[in-house]
C-alpha cells in the first residue's frame, strides 16, 4: 500500500544536515513495514535491528556511548558492513534498551554521516528513571492509521483522491454516491493497516472484525506488559469508557461516567498513559476563538478520541449492516464516528492545532476551532445532509467571525462566509483555509 509518510522520510532523507529520526505512532499503525520499505526503495543496504527481548542490544548499549564501538558491534550482530553513505540503519522498538535511545544524542554529535531512524512508544522510556533522553539531538515524525485518501488508494480507486486533490468539485459531485460508499466502507473499516489490506484483497468485513478485535486485544496486553500495576485497571476503565463518552449529544469527557464519583486526579496518570501510546487523541476546549488558540486553552475541559475510526466502531459493537446501510436507529453514534473521522484526518496535517468552543452556559458548540495564523476557523461537523447549525450560526455572530467550515454528505459550496466542505474532501481542509 502506498503511504504519504514515505514522502516525508525521502524529505528527511534529502538533508543536509539530519538527526536521527524517531517515529511514533501506536502499534499496528505500519511503523515497522513503513521504515523497511523505506530503506528498501532508498538505500542500497538496510540493517534493521529490533530491541524487543535483545540481550545482546542491551549489553552492546550497556557500557560506553563510543559511537565506533556500537558500529563494530552492530555490523558483527547483523553480519553486513555499515556504509554512513548507503546504509540506513533502522531501530525498532528502541523503548526496550533505554541507552540506546540515549546514544542517538552521541551519533548526532560525533557521527551525524550515519543515517538511523527509529521507532517505538516513549512511554517505555518515561518508565525507566535515570535514562537521558536525546532532547534538541533527534527529529520525530507521527505516523497514523491510514487516511481516508491512503484508504481510496488502496481500494484501488487513487483517481477519485485525484480528482478532490485538484480541487474539481464539480466532477466530484458526478461521483458523490462513489465517495459516500467509500466513506462508510472507512467508517467500518478504519485505517489501520492490516485491516485496510485484507479488506481491500476480499472485502470480508468479518474477517475485518477479528483483525481490529484482535488488535484491540494487545492494546489491552500493553497495558499490563508496559503500565505500573496499580494503573492498569484504571486505564482499562478509561479506555473502554470512550465509546459511551463520544455518543453523548455533548462529547466533553466526563470522568464520572468511568465509574461513578470517580475524579480527574484518579485518572491523570492513567490518561497521560494512552495519550503517550498515541491510542487517543485529546482536543481540548477553548475559552476564547483568540489567537493563539493554546493561549486560550481550557486545561479541564476536552473531549477524547480514540487512534482509530474503524476500532471505535469495532468497540462500539457495530456491524456492517448498521453501517453501511441508511440506519435511522443510529444517528447519535453515526455523529459520534463522523467526528472521529473529521478529527483522524485532521491529525494527519501537520501544525494543525485543533480545538472546540462551547459558550459559558453549553447550549452552543462549534466541533472543532483550527487556525491558519490570521484567522481561527470554526468547523461544524453533521453526520449527514442537514445543514442546520444554531451553533455556528451563534459563534459567526458573537466573535464575527470572517470565515467558517461546514462538512457534510452534501456537496461543495461557498458563500460570504461559509465553505461547506464534502466530508470525503475533508483532507483538502488546508487548502480551503489558505
Amino acid at each position: 500500500m502506498k503511504r504519504t509518510a514515505m514522502d516525508k522520510l525521502m524529505d528527511w532523507k534529502n538533508k543536509k544536515n539530519k538527526k536521527p529520526l524517531i517515529i511514533r505512532g501506536a502499534r499496528q499503525v505500519g511503523k515497522t513495514w513503513l521504515m523497511r520499505e523505506f530503506g528498501r526503495v532508498a538505500y542500497a543496504e538496510t540493517v534493521y535491528i529490533n530491541f524487543d527481548n535483545n540481550k545482546i542490544m542491551n549489553e552492546l548499549f550497556e557500557n560506553d556511548m563510543n559511537v565506533e564501538r556500537i558500529i563494530t558491534g552492530l555490523e558483527l550482530y547483523s553480519g553486513h558492513k555499515i556504509n554512513p553513505n548507503t546504509t540506513l540503519l533502522i531501530f525498532d522498538e528502541i523503548q526496550e534498551v533505554p541507552n540506546a535511545l540515549a546514544a542517538l544524542k552521541y551519533f548526532n554529535e560525533f557521527a551525524p554521516e550515519y543515517q538511523i531512524i527509529c521507532a517505538g512508544s516513549l512511554l517505555g522510556v518515561a518508565l525507566h528513571s535515570g535514562t537521558s533522553f536525546p532532547v534538541g539531538k533527534v527529529e520525530f515524525f507521527d505516523l497514523y492509521p491510514l487516511s481516508f485518501f491512503e484508504f481510496i488508494d488502496a481500494m484501488g480507486k487513487e483517481h477519485f483522491v485525484s480528482l478532490l486533490e485538484k480541487g474539481d468539485f464539480e466532477m466530484s459531485k458526478t461521483f458523490r454516491l462513489e465517495y459516500i460508499g467509500l466513506l462508510k466502507q472507512y467508517y467500518f473499516v478504519g485505517g489501520m493497516p492490516e485491516a485496510v489490506l485484507r479488506f481491500s484483497q476480499n472485502g470480508d468485513y468479518k474477517e475485518v472484525r477479528e483483525i481490529q478485535q484482535r488488535i484491540l486485544d494487545a492494546y489491552e496486553q500493553d497495558f499490563s506488559k508496559h503500565a505500573p500495576n496499580e494503573v492498569v485497571p484504571r486505564i482499562r476503565m478509561l479506555w473502554h469508557s470512550i465509546p459511551s463518552q463520544l455518543s453523548k449529544e455533548n462529547k466533553k469527557f466526563i470522568y464520572g461516567l468511568i465509574k461513578e464519583g470517580s475524579r480527574a486526579k484518579e485518572y491523570e496518570l492513567a490518561l497521560l498513559w494512552l495519550e503517550d501510546c498515541g491510542l487517543v487523541h485529546k482536543v481540548h476546549r477553548v475559552t476564547k476563538p483568540g489567537i493563539p488558540l493554546k493561549a486560550y486553552e481550557d486545561l479541564k475541559a476536552f473531549k477524547l478520541f480514540l487512534v482509530d475510526v474503524g476500532l471505535l466502531a469495532c468497540m462500539a459493537g457495530l456491524s456492517e449492516r448498521v453501517l453501511i446501510d441508511r440506519n435511522e436507529l443510529f444517528t447519535e453514534f453515526k455523529g459520534a464516528l463522523t467526528e472521529q473521522y473529521v478529527l483522524q484526518q485532521m491529525k494527519t496535517i501537520k501544525n494543525l492545532n485543533i480545538y472546540y468552543w462551547t459558550n459559558d452556559r453549553g447550549n452552543a458548540e462549534v466541533d472543532f476551532l483550527i487556525d491558519n495564523g490570521m484567522d481561527v476557523i470554526p468547523i461544524e461537523v453533521k453526520a449527514e445532509t442537514n445543514l442546520k447549525a444554531k451553533s455556528l450560526k451563534t459563534y459567526i455572530e458573537k466573535f464575527n467571525s470572517r470565515a467558517a467550515l461546514r462538512t457534510s454528505m452534501s456537496g461543495y459550496g461557498r458563500s460570504d462566509t461559509i465553505i461547506e466542505l464534502p466530508l470525503w474532501a475533508i483532507e483538502t481542509i488546508s487548502e480551503q483555509i489558505k
